[in-house]
């Protein structure tokens, strides 16, 4: 057999004449080209004008498709734009591809149909793309590779446009021989693209096999008996194109190589291999690929694949499906950064325990018991006897053993020292809780948003606590680099309660108590020094009844004091609880919380874009 050239190659297109067209003319040179440009001209300018309403348009725009792609089209554009702050470009490359495609393929004309037959080394599908277009269009022979570059059969006018962008050169563009399969009324629209071989040796074949495939709106794989189960073709291409059963045919070749009932044999394990690679079968009535057997040398079986094309031509639904099938992989390969494991988000409780654990590290608790303390302290020192004031003047020198000193020297140094660690604790446990069982990008979203506003948090606690008169404020919060607090203090102590109404009373009783015990003891030291008349009982009653009512009205203003004092105390841990959780809230919470809510809407739109998934995926 006589191998076909490369010049030969475009020498012809199986009708015949030299040059592919019925006169014989040949019009593939340069200088042909320009003759027939020149020819069209003068019969341009002889011919009677033609109204413009009678001309027909060679390409005709992309139809909208009615039903949920152009939602989920627009979903996917929208899921993008939200996910570029939050996931690198690589993650994002695919599915911007699809929305690239999508919007080139959609541009261009609905009413064609583009089908790539592919296959490997030997399987015939160059023999195939010729007995579909009844001419001999691509070469075929036992030079291998046979075919080097797509060839291109378009059935009607129109599609430069899908044929320049699936970078068909001219030369290799062809129309089918006239006969019936040029005049199938159901082949109309149809493109047929003729791929080099998958597993050529050639790099750049392979290269081109991948690129038009990414591109064509169907694919018709040919195999062949020897290689159907070849682990290049199922791992590369029939797996990961798995989504794309709808628009994909199979199709076993030579089966007049196969003696008796071998080719159902062939063709049911190859059947069984699709379904591993799970791809789904168009079996009695179900949407999946088309599996058959045929043999394009002896024309057994081509009628039916051709029957099959033309019907799958004319439904026109073609390269909706394919872009459907597209956005499903997309969808697929972003899943793992959309769906979440479980119902993440920040709880009540989790907000409790945040808030809890700020308190601590502020010293709520401990400002609620020191303004409890501030209360009973002044409640003493109006309503206490004469001495026990005295004894607080003392106190107040700071002479040593004031118990205000001992008190401030009792402060624990360790939670000093660990107060901004305990912030740190916080917001580090209520960002893994929020981030708990989200996806990866989003979870370290979340926990840069608590940790950026938790900048400066321990700081505003210190104010706040600073403001409370909390003792040892001015270190709570870690202050500057040099260890002291960029907060002014209030001097350690929360401001001085208010006097309750019924504390002068309590002061006119105590002070009548001190009249009866300065009374009673003048009168006995005059009676001691002869200057009054003897007589013990009466002033000595007199100076008890002082002596003794003095602590009895301290006691009851002590028992009186317990309740206000305490709600007091709370009233102080309450308001410093409220305005730490404040201040975390607005630096923290709802950093976070708004983070939450990007991630559920796009999840929203990620729900969008799979909700009317073709592939079940």
């Amino acid at each position: 057999m006589t191998a076909v050239t490369d010049e030969d190659h475009g020498k012809g297109d199986g009708t015949g004449k030299p040059d592919g067209r019925a006169d014989g003319r040949w019009d593939d040179g340069l200088i042909a080209r320009r003759a027939a440009a020149a020819e069209a001209r003068e019969a341009e300018e002889t011919a009677p004008p033609t109204p413009a309403e009678d001309a027909e348009p060679q390409v005709e725009a992309y139809a909208p498709a009615d039903g949920p792609l152009p939602t989920r089209l627009d979903a996917l554009r929208e899921l993008v734009g939200l996910s570029r702050a939050r996931l690198d470009r690589d993650t994002l490359a695919e599915a911007g591809r699809v929305l690239d495609e999508a919007a080139a393929r959609q541009r261009l004309s609905s009413r064609h149909t583009v089908i790539a037959v592919a296959g490997a080394t030997g399987s015939g599908k160059s023999t195939l793309f010729n007995a579909l277009a009844g001419a001999p269009i691509s070469d075929t022979g036992l030079r291998r590779p046979t075919t080097s570059q797509p060839i291109a059969c378009s059935w009607t006018d129109g599609a430069a446009g899908l044929l320049d962008r699936l970078a068909v050169p001219g030369r290799l563009r062809r129309r089918p021989h006239p006969g019936p399969a040029a005049f199938d009324e159901a082949l109309q629209g149809l493109v047929l693209v003729d791929l080099p071989d998958h597993d050529s040796a050639a790099t750049e074949h392979r290269d081109q096999v991948d690129r038009v495939l990414a591109l064509v709106d169907a694919v018709i794989w040919v195999v062949d008996p020897e290689k159907y189960a070849d682990a290049a073709l199922h791992e590369r291409y029939l797996r990961p194109l798995a989504g794309h059963a709808e628009v994909t045919f199979v199709v076993l070749n030579q089966t007049d190589r196969l003696p008796g009932e071998a080719a159902d044999l062939v063709l049911d394990d190859l059947r069984r291999l699709l379904d591993e690679d799970g791809i789904a079968l168009g079996e009695h009535g179900e949407p999946g690929a088309t599996v058959m057997s045929l043999s394009a040398l002896t024309g057994d079986g081509v009628p039916e694949l051709r029957e099959m094309i033309g019907r799958f031509v004319s439904d026109r639904t073609a390269a909706t499906r394919r872009l459907s099938a597209d956005v499903d992989a997309a969808a697929a390969r972003l899943r793992k950064v959309y769906v979440a494991d479980g119902r993440p988000g920040l709880g009540e409780r989790a907000r409790e325990e945040f808030t809890d654990r700020l308190a601590e590290a502020v010293g709520a608790a401990a400002a609620g018991q020191a303004a409890e303390r501030e209360w009973r302290r002044n409640a003493s020192r109006a309503c206490g006897t004469p001495w026990l004031r005295l004894w607080r003047w003392y106190e107040n020198r700071g002479l040593p053993g004031s118990l205000d000193r001992m008190g401030q020297a009792l402060t624990p140094p360790e939670e000093e020292l660990t107060a901004r660690q305990r912030v740190e604790q916080a917001v580090r446990i209520v960002a893994d809780d929020a981030a708990d069982g989200l996806p990866g990008p989003w979870a370290q979203a979340v926990r840069e948003a608590a940790f950026t506003g938790a900048q400066g948090l321990p700081e505003a606690l210190d104010e706040l606590a600073a403001k409370a008169g909390t003792p040892g404020a001015s270190k709570r919060g870690g202050g500057t680099e040099t260890g002291r607090s960029t907060v002014p203090q209030l001097g350690g102590r929360p401001p001085k309660p208010p006097r309750p109404k019924w504390w002068p009373a309590a002061v006119l009783a105590q002070a009548s108590m001190t009249l009866l015990q300065i009374f009673g003891g003048l009168w006995l030291v005059g009676q001691i020094i002869g200057v009054l008349e003897p007589g013990l009982v009466t002033p000595a009653l007199i100076m008890l009844a002082g002596v003794v009512g003095g602590p009895l009205v301290e006691w009851a203003c002590a028992a009186a004091i317990r309740g206000p004092a305490r709600r007091y105390g709370q009233d102080a841990e309450r308001r410093l609880r409220e305005a730490a959780a404040g201040c975390g809230r607005a630096r923290v919470l709802d950093p976070v919380a708004a983070e939450l809510v990007r991630y559920r809407e796009v999840r929203e739109r990620y729900v969008t874009v799979t909700e009317f998934s073709t592939t079940g995926r």
